[in-house]
């Protein structure tokens, strides 16, 4: 069945291989709603073999050669027409297999849609540069210019939280440079890529250039040590990308990996233009976003205002149900992830912790938390969260925020609300991140930006045009006349 013949997103899923969908021979693993934590849709894991063959057909449609860029577009640009077509269908299979709002999972597609067609419109503008040899002594009558080629085999593993748009942020860029793609989704949200994986089916993606598998660590793990593979482009915890990065080798990678995200609200900030963005970046998909603000660092003129104009935002925030029109907040991945953060949130209030806004879990469900007084040893303020809480914490000078930031191993990005011209650049230069967003959050993100870390947050970048350069490399070509 393909995507646009489905009235819903339920129902069993199967394994892309060679451009035919399969029956998995490994186990089946039931796929649950996240706030109901009932099983609406099961797929099949792969088997070893089934994951070996789908690298000899990436392989081999590798050795035939991508459609010429104008055509690598062209399917692009087809499937972003057809993931807005089927728009109700992804967002429906949000809801349930992430637990995300209907605002959460509509803006998701919509991201999703300007990924395919960045990725599309990049694809045709992909070229290297003209080489000046004539600018070195005895080069007279040679000239040289590079390609940009692509790898070969690229592996994309994706995450829970963002099911569609990181999944659009890898198979995207991968197939616009040439390289065809082995797809391993979350086991938590595999039906989503489905969706877009027959989307780009439909769209014309030549056979051979995606295969689609499902499956625990073992399988992903038997993918990451063939050694056809080229490329491996992974979005996920930092302790995973560790174990990635040392079984890929001297075989390049891209990796966005976990962070502790810090928002900066200076004394001059105007809070009625930062409260709503904060409040937004704080909780959207139940904090469950690497750039998520979890700490948020106020000036202490400012922190009075800050705490009592907050509270009631927060407050007002409807949580529960996220099939339920209104909700600002639905459930965390999981109850045992729920259980955890409520288990931080404890510790903290019972070292001294005091909880502004907040309130008892029910099940995979934890409302939206706000913490004042965190110690920087406390989980809560030295972990990623990962779940809809945000600290407060005061500083005196932009140095103290700059260094609280930078006294982290992560790195992924920071915001600060200024309108001094001076400190925005500082703070540019000195913060130890990979995107600093002035008047914006931590979480502010535009799909065409370059998007990765430093430090433990990981290193490559996502954006398509940033990624295409990723996932290929330099040639030159060098002609004497």
């Amino acid at each position: 069945m393909k995507a646009g013949d489905r009235v819903s997103p339920e129902g069993d899923y199967q394994l892309l291989l060679d451009g035919a969908w399969w029956d998995g021979e490994g186990e089946t693993v039931e796929v649950l709603d996240k706030y109901r934590l009932e099983p609406f849709a099961t797929v099949r894991s792969a088997s070893h073999a089934q994951v070996t063959a789908m690298v000899d057909a990436a392989c081999a449609a590798f050795r035939r050669g991508a459609p010429v860029a104008y055509e690598r577009g062209a399917v692009l640009e087809r499937a972003a027409a057809l993931v807005e077509e089927r728009r109700t269908l992804f967002v429906r299979a949000m809801q349930a297999e992430a637990g995300f709002t209907f605002t959460d999972a509509n803006g998701e597609v919509s991201r999703c849609v300007q990924t395919l067609k960045l990725s599309g419109e990049e694809a045709r503008r992909l070229a290297g540069d003209i080489v000046p040899l004539e600018g070195a002594p005895g080069q007279a009558g040679r000239f040289a210019f590079t390609l940009r080629v692509p790898l070969g085999v690229v592996a994309a593993i994706t995450p829970f939280n963002s099911p569609l748009n990181t999944v659009a942020h890898k198979v995207g860029p991968a197939f616009a440079a040439g390289n065809a793609v082995v797809l391993k989704p979350s086991s938590l949200t595999p039906v989503t890529a489905c969706l877009l994986a027959e989307s780009l089916v439909d769209a014309g993606l030549p056979q051979g250039f995606l295969s689609v598998l499902h499956g625990p660590g073992g399988v992903a793990r038997h993918l990451i040590a063939d050694e056809r593979v080229s490329f491996f482009a992974f979005t996920g915890s930092t302790e995973v990308g560790l174990s990635i990065q040392r079984a890929a080798g001297l075989r390049r990678t891209q990796m966005e990996l976990g962070s502790i995200a810090f928002s900066i609200v200076c004394d001059d900030a105007d809070l009625e233009r930062a409260l709503p963005k904060i409040v937004g970046a704080g909780y959207r998909k139940a904090g469950q976003v690497c750039t998520s603000v979890q700490m948020l660092l106020v000036h202490d003129k400012v922190l009075a205002e800050m705490r009592d104009r907050l509270v009631p935002l927060v407050e007002a925030l409807l949580y529960g149900d996220p099939h339920v029109e209104g909700t600002s907040v639905g459930p965390l991945i999981s109850e045992r992830e729920a259980a955890r953060v409520e288990a931080w949130i404890g510790e903290a209030m019972a070292g001294g912790t005091t909880r502004l806004v907040g309130g008892a879990r029910d099940r995979a469900v934890v409302p939206p938390t706000l913490l004042a007084d965190i110690a920087p040893s406390m989980r809560v303020g030295c972990a990623e969260v990962f779940g809809p809480v945000v600290s407060l914490a005061s500083f005196d000078t932009l140095d103290e925020a700059i260094d609280r930031v930078n006294a982290t191993p992560y790195g992924l990005a920071t915001g600060i609300f200024t309108n001094r011209l001076g400190d925005a650049f500082r703070a540019a230069r000195q913060l130890q991140v990979g995107g600093v967003h002035v008047n914006e959050t931590s979480s502010s993100r535009v799909d065409m930006m370059p998007y990765g870390g430093s430090k433990d947050s990981g290193f490559g970048r996502e954006g398509p045009r940033y990624a295409i350069h990723e996932m290929t490399e330099e040639r030159v070509v060098s002609v004497t006349v």
